[in-house]
């Protein structure tokens, strides 16, 4: 099991792993969605892989590979084996390695962000803001990012930028009290009710996450919180785990947001990358209307008054 002491961290940067420009489904409006490095949870489904490690890390695109074998002179950093390298992750340098390759498939996974450099990046897209948009942060887990999370969101309150987070919640709830002041919305994933489960699927324990969300949905920021569950075929996506979440939520708020989300089976291909595993038998699909329908059905049925159906 990860412990809680990972978080957060303190630095004067926060490594990033993307920038998307124009997203639409992570929050209102046209938005900027910042994907922070670095998550305590390992979720077999995870969306993100290459966000999960909270260092900067080399990654490997075949497709650009001219197989030109240069990297091969850097034993101590890859192992060239199978025509592609191979990255030795105990290493942390790899700028002399990702310069010699020629066609740039070996590349780091993240850049440093100074507070000054992360607004002014944001602020290239406030045009776009004055008409319901915003900034989103995103991950891994935002909240890891520490104190820097906290400075750029104070930043954007300033600039009068609508912010906000998607969230495990898996964090000091100290912290978590620091941080709501200065979000707007705040989408927080609950995958798996049950205990065992949780901990099975995504590596760390469900208990702080449920205490964090009824702290949250019974304070004065619960208006701005939308609870989410990732629907991963023969894992979270069971009748008895949707039921059980959605009577967790309704006895503490019946008017919470709570919205399912459709399994995405895209993000596999992302985890040859990174060199993981994907969790997920890859025979799985989208779940169809009816499939869904009947998933909605049994929150309906616990009570459950604001269902977001995409």
């Amino acid at each position: 099991m990860r412990l809680l002491k990972e978080l957060p961290m303190k630095t004067s940067k926060a490594l990033v792993f993307d920038i998307k420009r124009f997203a639409i489904h992570d929050g209102h409006g046209l938005r900027t969605t910042v994907f922070f490095k670095g998550c305590p949870l390992r979720c077999r489904w995870c969306q993100n892989p290459e966000g999960l490690s909270k260092r900067q890390r080399p990654v490997y695109f075949e497709k650009t590979c001219v197989h030109c074998q240069r990297c091969r002179d850097f034993s101590d950093l890859v192992i060239y084996t199978h025509d592609r390298p191979y990255f030795n992750y105990a290493k942390t340098d790899y700028t002399d390695l990702i310069k010699a390759c020629p066609s740039g498939a070996i590349s780091y996974d993240s850049q440093p962000y100074s507070v000054e450099e992360l607004i002014d990046k944001i602020k290239e897209d406030e045009v776009f803001f004055k008409y319901g948009g915003g900034v989103t942060f995103s991950g891994g887990e935002p909240l890891m990012q520490g104190d820097f999370l906290l400075e750029v969101l104070k930043r954007c309150q300033e600039e009068g930028i609508h912010t906000a987070i998607e969230t495990t919640l898996y964090a000091p709830l100290e912290f978590i009290k620091q941080v709501l002041p200065y979000l707007d919305l705040v989408y927080v994933d609950l995958k798996e009710f049950d205990e065992k489960k949780h901990q099975e699927y995504t590596g760390v324990s469900s208990k702080m996450i449920k205490e964090h969300i009824q702290y949250i949905l019974e304070s004065t920021h619960r208006d701005k919180v939308i609870i989410r569950t990732p629907l991963i075929p023969s894992m979270t996506a069971t009748d008895d785990n949707i039921k059980d979440i959605a009577n967790y939520l309704v006895h503490i708020d019946p008017e919470v947001k709570y919205e399912l989300l459709n399994y995405n089976p895209l993000a596999s291909a992302k985890y040859e990358l990174v060199d993981l595993q994907y969790g997920v038998d890859r025979q799985y699909k989208m779940f169809n209307k009816k499939q869904m329908q009947h998933f909605y059905d049994i929150v309906y049925q616990t009570g459950l008054k604001n269902l977001i159906i995409e």
